[in-house]
């Protein structure tokens, strides 16, 4: 099975990409679910087909649905929120206060995801394309599951005995007990969920993502920056695809029209050539003269996109790992050690990059994106010298600490 997020700035096409991949698939032979996690939900819009929250099968083999976070929101999202308020209104926080520290931002988009991974490994599907909302929208979603899981773990202990011993202690007689129980029991099930949805995530062989841009500089900068951006996260980019290209322009081709058309092909070559350069397979999509919405029209697009080329296949050569450190002079055993830690963060280069070490930690700001690093156990007892970037690697230096490492 695999699943593969679509997404980009806003109004480059990946909603039409997206559809006209699943539709490609579909017609070679194998079972494809195209899903919406995108607010403006105009996935149905590129199949002119109404949609909603349950699959709903378009073509033999080829299925759609936009994912309904309202009835999410309604359904067992509001019932982990009472049981959340009552772990609050227990620890003695006022009832108007637990209802506001209850709401968790991004929880929308959290429930969107949690609905690609129940769809992803229900087994319906052979391939799932996932039509993602705008690239900033994109970045917080997939973040969300490692940053609520630190939020959840840092609000309640993560060990089931530690919190009911807090609970026991807390509650007022047995009769609580058992909302207690429930309470805790749906903290559990949200932690899981968290850690299911990271793991469907990071799980580079089943899950990539495509970067859906138009040959445009401020907008391959913007693809530069996720790049960055969503390697940091630990996921996988496994391609560019450059839409809307113009072809070039005839000889007789003159005046002002051949003037534009010249102009744009020469500015549009000009900007692929640069993204050629990024570590990362780049397909183009030719301009078409009209909107290709249906299933015929998004057929023929993705034919001219994909050719004879499976659109998921698996990588040629395996992901390169986000970090490795590197033991760069003495035995590792002595203060004479030296080492780097080495971040593989393709597109790097192209914007600044903020470091912080936070006791065991290493905080990572790049592409408008922060990640903490935890590092290996040999760094936790070394003090950062310097940093520099090379290629589309952020390198550390690292030596040991004496007050540290002796004990």
């Amino acid at each position: 099975m695999r699943v593969v997020l679509f997404t980009g700035k806003g109004g480059v096409g990946k909603t039409t990409l997206a559809a006209a991949t699943a539709a490609h698939l579909a017609r070679s032979g194998r079972k494809v679910l195209a899903v919406s996690t995108d607010p403006a939900h105009s996935l149905g819009d590129a199949f002119e087909s109404e949609l909603g929250g349950e699959p709903t099968e378009l073509d033999p083999g080829l299925y759609a649905a936009h994912v309904d976070t309202r009835t999410l929101l309604d359904g067992a999202w509001a019932r982990l929120q009472d049981h959340l308020g009552t772990l609050m209104a227990g620890a003695g926080v006022d009832e108007l206060m637990a209802d506001e520290l209850t709401v968790l931002p991004g929880v929308e988009d959290l429930l969107a995801l949690g609905e690609v991974r129940r769809l992803a490994e229900s087994g319906l599907w052979e391939v799932v394309v996932v039509d993602c909302g705008p690239t900033a929208e994109t970045l917080r979603l997939l973040g969300l599951p490692e940053a609520l899981s630190t939020y959840l773990e840092r609000l309640f202990p993560p060990h089931r005995r530690a919190v009911r011993g807090l609970i026991s202690g807390l509650a007022a007689g047995r009769d609580a007990q058992p909302a207690w129980d429930r309470a805790i029991g749906a903290l559990d099930a949200l932690a899981e969920q968290l850690h299911g949805l990271r793991r469907l995530l990071a799980d580079q062989d089943t899950t990539s993502i495509r970067l859906v841009l138009t040959p445009e500089r401020v907008v391959a900068a913007e693809t530069r920056r996720t790049l960055t951006a969503l390697a940091l996260h630990g996921l996988r980019v496994d391609g560019l695809v450059a839409n809307r290209i113009v072809p070039e322009a005839p000889s007789s081709l003159r005046g002002p029209a051949g003037r534009w058309l010249r102009d744009r092909y020469a500015e549009q070559t000009a900007v692929l050539a640069e993204l050629e350069a990024l570590p990362m397979p780049l397909q183009v999509a030719e301009h078409t003269a009209a909107e290709p919405t249906g299933l015929a029209a998004l057929r023929e697009l993705a034919v001219g996109l994909y050719g004879a080329d499976d659109p998921v296949a698996p990588a040629v050569t395996p992901a390169a790992p986000l970090l490795q450190v590197n033991r760069t002079a003495g035995s590792g055993t002595s203060l004479d050690s030296a080492f780097e830690l080495v971040l593989r963060l393709p597109g790097v280069a192209s914007g600044p990059v903020d470091l912080v070490r936070l006791d065991d930690d290493l905080a990572v700001t790049t592409g408008g994106t922060r990640r903490m690093i935890a590092l290996p156990s040999v760094l936790r007892r070394c003090t950062v010298t310097s940093a520099h970037v090379a290629g589309d690697d952020l390198c550390v230096a690292f030596v040991p600490d004496p007050a540290v490492w002796l004990r």
